[in-house]
């Protein structure tokens, strides 16, 4: 199985970029944006895209893992399945039919954070369907039939198709709803996203497709998992001025400087508003459960910031730590009050 660190949302297969239903504040402020993830959505994505020439002899549990994904999002709101014709009947044995919609087409994998569409809307409720030309993460896994799902997405659902020059992917973005992002320039100003391009040319970019008024970067870590450290496994925004980052505790990790060096810029950025950033933290379990997915793999990815938000649930990973899984339920519900907190094993998927 090729080297990948991380599991981006219930591992990247939970789009993060749900169609959004229109709001308000967007007319305050003209033009297109980027709304928050925790916005009403209208639904969800998910790609039921494993195969084995990529997940080898995990394929049949990462299937499994989606399915509990689909029903757990389902529960709260409409999902739309991407699935192979010849795997729909699995797709829907795994995932259900109630509540979730399926549309067959050809998939090479499962990160749909990653490969579906940016979703950005203006003040009138039209909305465009973003696409940042999906390489495989600088071409390190194939990926001709995901580089089309943006597209397919926004022909499902009626958004303007809008292409961008940048390479990337939805899990290298975070934004607050009200202007502000949090990037890594590892994952952005990459060579093997964006040869050529400065890092002022990519954030006027990023500015001009998602509506965006300020950028704070981070260093990332360029090279140690295929995603070349998306923001998606460092820093979320909880709400406006709010923001929860991944404090790896463990000195022989190479996420622990690197997450507390993140964490010094986060405790010292304002958001495009000026207001100061009130910054909690989340460590990843020390004792994740012992299975066939975890022992002996550098690239299990078990940390607590994929989590997605739903319409009054977030989804979230648990990984057999009873106290770090505890200490991250209680913090994601300290933090979002209004919503029910569901943690799922997603351990096929985070091997990943």
């Amino acid at each position: 199985m090729p080297t990948r660190r991380t599991f981006i949302q219930q591992a990247a297969v939970v789009s993060a970029m749900t169609l959004i239903a229109p709001h308000l504040r967007a007319a305050t402020r003209g033009g297109f944006y980027m709304p928050d993830e925790g916005e009403t959505h209208r639904q969800a994505f998910i790609a039921f895209g494993a195969q084995d020439a990529i997940w080898e002899d995990f394929t049949a549990d990462v299937q499994a893992a989606l399915g509990r994904i689909a029903r757990a999002i389902a529960a709260y709101e409409p999902v739309t399945v991407f699935c192979r014709e010849d795997e729909r009947s699995l797709a829907e044995k795994h995932c259900g039919t109630r509540n979730i919609n399926f549309v067959e087409t050809a998939l090479d994998d499962i990160w749909m954070r990653d490969t579906g569409a940016n979703f950005v809307i203006d003040g009138a409720g039209t909305q465009r369907a973003v696409d940042f030309n999906f390489n495989g993460w600088g071409n390190k896994q194939q990926h001709a039939d995901d580089a089309l799902l943006a597209a397919l997405v926004a022909e499902e659902t009626g958004a303007k198709p809008v292409r961008s020059e940048l390479v990337g992917e939805g899990g290298a973005i975070e934004v607050d709803g009200l202007g502000t992002g949090i990037m890594t320039e590892s994952s952005w100003i990459n060579r093997n996203r964006n040869p050529d391009w400065s890092k002022a040319e990519v954030e006027a970019e990023l500015k001009e497709r998602l509506g965006l008024r300020k950028i704070i970067w981070l260093p990332g870590i360029k090279g140690k998992d295929i995603t070349d450290a998306h923001v998606d496994f460092y820093a979320r925004f909880v709400a406006p001025g709010v923001v929860l980052a991944n404090l790896d505790t463990d000195p022989e990790s190479y996420d622990h400087k690197v997450t507390l060096a993140h964490l010094e810029i986060l405790k010292n950025a304002s958001d495009a508003d000026g207001r100061p950033l009130q910054v909690h933290t989340v460590s990843p379990p020390l004792k994740p459960r012992k299975n066939r997915f975890s022992q002996g793999n550098p690239d299990f990815a078990a940390g607590y910031i994929n989590y997605f938000v739903i319409n009054g649930a977030v989804i979230a990973p648990e990984f057999g730590d009873p106290l770090a899984d505890r200490k991250a339920l209680d913090l994601l519900a300290r933090l979002y009050p209004q919503r029910k907190v569901l943690q799922l094993n997603i351990d096929a998927i985070a091997a990943g």
